[in-house]
């Protein structure tokens, strides 16, 4: 106890509840912003992208983490959200509006889609548990390529829905590139979607979704109508990842059924567990990892000068044994994830208050 208490007081000591999540939230955001002027265009595109997926997974382990539902099928929630701002950024370019209203316009309907299907599914997911909840969700990730063809003359098939070129705003061309344009885009818009998900998860509801998790029966007999707060949790999570689609298409100017496949989801799965299950820390530390690690892989076995079939065979196969291999050894370690380790510390001392054996004898 004394530790957590410490621990809480070392960042903005005088803030507690909501406004303390403000107060780190706008300030994690501004260093975001800030450090997009230290990297090149490529890691600001990876910076870009892994807010992107940030928004799937920190609405992921508020589902998995917080209320205890197994989702198998978010990328297909995101592949929503790119889909539908996609198509009404297409329709609002051919209707003459551009820039950043079009940008707003297109996330709020990709949002939104997200959500309605989100709820849909939360309504059948709140009947259901443990691999009857994870077949549900696994048949809806599946589909996606299957939507996609028998919807071609929109949906446009395996090739998806390209968008239109989003140039850098009138008065910061000047100031800024395109790649890093788009990762402030997708930092602000990463920050509203986490930020809410973050007082969600501190709020009433937060306590209501670990008590379902817990013991539904002893939810339900305290009087918390588990149903209504699994489906709610389902529709929360849908809309993260429904805003990470929309952002992951406006740094991609595309989508297609092809980058939202099954592998993907279980990535997506993989993240929160490495990161931290209910962490929205871990959820952070698990969308970089996405990221970065086959980067890593790729940058490695282009160093050792390996024959070409032999790289050629490796590529898009070692990152997924590196994945397991990394998700193996961090159960064994931290089971409670890479956002438990900095937990593990042990908090130091008070140095305001003397030590008894140090106290001056009067």
């Amino acid at each position: 106890m004394t530790s957590t208490v410490l621990r809480r007081r070392t960042l903005f000591p005088g803030l507690r509840g909501t406004r303390r999540v403000l107060v780190v939230a706008a300030a994690l955001t501004v260093l975001a912003l800030a450090g997009t002027f230290l990297l090149d265009p490529f890691r600001n595109f990876q910076l870009a992208t892994a807010a992107a997926y940030f928004c799937a997974t920190a609405g992921l382990t508020l589902l998995i983490g917080m209320s205890g539902q197994l989702s198998l099928g978010h990328a297909a929630l995101m592949a929503t959200g790119g889909y539908g701002y996609a198509l009404t950024a297409n329709a609002l370019t051919e209707a003459g509006v551009t820039g950043v209203p079009r940008f707003l316009v297109a996330l709020v309907v990709a949002v939104v889609t997200a959500t309605l299907v989100g709820f849909l599914l939360g309504l059948a997911a709140a009947r259901l548990r443990g691999p009857y909840l994870a077949g549900l969700t696994l048949a809806v990730v599946v589909a996606v390529p299957a939507i996609a063809t028998v919807w071609s003359g929109v949906l446009r098939g395996d090739q998806g829905v390209q968008t239109a070129y989003d140039p850098v705003p009138a008065g910061l061309d000047r100031l800024i590139a395109l790649e890093q344009w788009q990762a402030w885009v997708a930092i602000l818009v990463t920050a509203v979607v986490v930020t809410l998900l973050a007082l969600v998860r501190r709020g009433s509801l937060g306590l209501r979704m670990r008590a379902v998790r817990d013991d539904e029966t002893a939810a339900r007999l305290n009087g918390v109508p588990a149903a209504r707060v699994k489906v709610t949790a389902f529709t929360l999570s849908a809309a993260g990842a429904g805003a990470g689609g929309a952002v992951l298409c406006f740094v991609t100017q595309s989508v297609s059924p092809g980058a939202y496949t099954l592998a993907f989801s279980l990535l997506l799965v993989v993240a929160v567990v490495i990161g931290g299950l209910g962490s929205i820390g871990g959820a952070a530390i698990g969308s970089v990892v996405v990221v970065m690690l086959p980067w890593l892989v790729g940058a490695g076995t282009a160093a050792l000068d390996l024959p070409a079939d032999l790289e050629q065979r490796l590529a898009g196969n070692l990152s997924v044994l590196v994945f397991g291999a990394l998700l193996i050894v961090v159960m064994l370690v931290a089971p409670g994830g890479l956002a438990a380790l900095r937990r593990r510390r042990p908090a130091p001392l008070p140095t305001s208050q003397p030590h008894p054996q140090q106290t001056p004898e009067r």
